[in-house]
Parts: C-alpha cells; structure tokens; sequence
C-alpha cells in the first residue's frame, strides 16, 4: 500500500485462514520501502495536477511499479505468498457528483507487476466501485469489519495518512447492532502538514517528526473555526477526497489567511488543530462513538495527537496496537485480504460506505 502521501510502500506477508468474513490472521513479515526522493516529488507534483508529457507518464508508471515489486520482493523473498493484493499510487481522484460517476487513478502496470514477481496480482480496486456509481473510497472500512470485532458500543477506527479517515464499526449487541457500517474521509492529515514543514524548511524536511515544531506554536482557533464553515466538511457520507482538494493550492490560500509573515511553528500549529478539529466534529455527529482507534503515520505525532485528545473528550482514545495491529500495517494487510477475496470470487463492495449502487467484486486478477 502507498497512500496519498506518497513517501513509499508499505508491505506486509500475512497469512489468513478460517472464515473469509472474519478470518484469524497473523502477520510474518513486514517492510517499509521509500520512494526515492525525485521519484516522491514527481508523485507529489502529479498529484496536484501537473502536467507532464506522455512519455514521463511511462516512465513515472515504470517507476512506481519497480518500487512496488522491489518492496513486494523484501516482504516476501522466498514468493511464499499466493497472491499479492497492490493498491498502486493515487495520482487523482475524482468523486461522484449530481449524475455523473466519480474516477480515480492508481498508478500502477498490473501486468508487469505481475510478471516481474512471478505471482498472481489483484490491482485496480476502485474502478468496479466508481463503475457501479460509488466513491471507490474509502475501502479499508470494508475489511475492518473482518479484522476488528465488534465491542459494546460504536467503535471508531481512525487513519491519519495524508488524508484522515474514520470507520464506524456497529456495536455487537443492542438496539444498533445490525446498523450499516460507516466510513468516510474526514479531509486533510497529513497532506497539508507536510507540503507546509517542506515549504517552511526550504526542502529540508518533509514532515514534522513527533510534532515538535507545531509543538512550539500557538494555534489560531478563529482561523480553525473559520475553515470548519467550509463545504466539503458538511457534506453527508459518503464522501471522499485527496491532495487534488487539500494540496500545494489549498495550503497556500490557508496560509495567506495566516498572513505574509506567518511564523512556521504558528503556522504548523494551527493546521494540526485544523485536522483534530475536522475528526473531532464529524465524530460529534451522531451515532456516539465510545472508543476510537488510531492508525496511520499521524498517531506519531505528539501535537495532532494532544489536540485529538482535547477535542475529542469523552472518548476513549488509543493506538490500534493496542489491539494488536501495527498501525503501519492495517491499510496494507486490508488489500491483502481484499486480494484474497478477490481470488476467492468474494464480493467486497459496501453501498453503505461507497454510496454504490450496489456491491460486488473489487479488483483485477492479473496472472504472469
């Protein structure tokens, strides 16, 4: 798995037995492979809609699947795997809107991803979704439901990537017990934070490690609430986004606001209140979740994380280890246990969280 923020592949070799639906799992490898650093700025920049010409689209291709093999290889060097599920790299999504169907590209060659591992490789998740009317996103609140079991009440799992999302996982007893699953993207994490610790160190650093430099800042909260009263926050689920809504564009505007001479620390302080503010309103909406679990390279950081926490008093908050998943590992043992129903000729798709018009198969099977 490679999400928005583009900084590399996660993989992760996991076996699954039992029942499909709420399988037993156990992780026996796991790696992080970084996108070299031109290659990460040109994703970066494509992302945001940079144009480029044909040919670099090839070769920006090429390279994405050269990294996504180099790291499917370290996870699994011996190919014990018996299938490899590989999400690609978002460049661009596009949602739904009034009539007309949403699109979002992977970049990704299938067919030469499989052939250079020698493996059966499951890709292109989204495309059956969007084709059958929905956001094709999120989609790892779709195998929450078979990873994470139910507890007494509303139980909330939370990514911060370079966007936040949040699944709702219905309580196992009581009168909500058989109430749809939930899922949407909340809006910017990481996203806007790192594009603005790299605008703010010249190039010389791409995130704010553990939060220390928004640590340092003051926070304006006129400006948070303002941005709050922004459209894409008051839309009903389903919804999703990206970097083409909350990038370079987006973060330069809010700096503005912030004025000409902003400091950074300030700056970097008050657009991590900005995302714990997000998640704290969408989780004030009801229905009441009583436990939230956090996942995602955000949950490293200190500040994103003592807002969360002040914003969201009332529930109880932790990292999803403390159930027993690696928060870097989730998004990615999802597509693996998405390509794993896809081999099975399971159906995946949850019109409850997509908004599809109904669901089905997810993925393409592409044998070497």
């Amino acid at each position: 798995m490679s999400g928005t923020s583009a900084d590399g592949v996660d993989g992760v070799l996991v076996r699954f037995t039992g029942s499909p639906q709420r399988p037993s799992w156990r992780i026996l490898a796991s790696i992080h492979t970084p996108y070299p650093t031109q290659l990460r700025q040109q994703l970066v920049a494509a992302g945001q809609g940079c144009s480029l010409p044909a040919a670099q689209w090839l070769e920006l291709r090429q390279a994405v699947t050269a990294v996504q093999a180099s790291c499917a290889r370290a996870t699994d060097p011996d190919g014990h795997a018996r299938v490899v599920g590989c999400h690609g790299q978002t460049i661009w999504h596009q949602p739904p809107q009034d009539s007309a169907r949403g699109a979002s590209w992977q970049l990704l060659d299938g067919p030469l991803l499989a052939e250079l591992l020698q493996q059966p490789v499951v890709c292109d998740f989204r495309s059956a979704d969007l084709a059958r009317g929905g956001h094709g996103a999120p989609l790892v609140p779709l195998t929450d439901t078979a990873l994470v079991a139910p507890t007494g009440g509303w139980r909330g799992l939370l990514n911060l990537g370079g966007i936040a999302n949040l699944t709702l996982l219905p309580p196992a007893a009581g009168p909500d017990r058989d109430a749809p699953l939930q899922g949407w993207d909340c809006g910017p994490a990481n996203s806007l934070l790192d594009l603005a610790v790299e605008r703010f160190s010249g190039g010389r650093l791409l995130f704010d490690e553990g939060g220390c430099w928004a640590l340092q800042g003051t926070i304006n909260e006129t400006l948070v609430q303002r941005w709050l009263q922004e459209p894409y926050f008051h839309q009903r689920p389903p919804k999703s986004t990206g970097r083409e809504l909350f990038g370079a564009a987006d973060l330069e505007r809010r700096l503005g606001e912030l004025g000409p001479d902003v400091n950074p620390a300030n700056g970097l302080a008050t657009l991590t209140a900005f995302t714990a503010a997000i998640i704290a309103a969408d989780l004030r909406r009801p229905p009441r979740v009583i436990e939230l679990l956090v996942a995602g390279g955000g949950c490293r950081n200190q500040a994103l994380m003592i807002q969360l926490r002040r914003r969201c008093r009332g529930i109880w908050m932790r990292p999803l280890d403390a159930i027993g998943i690696d928060p870097q590992h989730r998004e990615a043992m999802a597509f693996a246990l998405l390509a794993w129903w896809r081999l099975l000729k399971l159906p995946a798709g949850d019109p409850a969280v997509t908004g599809a018009q109904r669901g089905g198969h997810l993925g393409v099977l592409i044998n070497p």
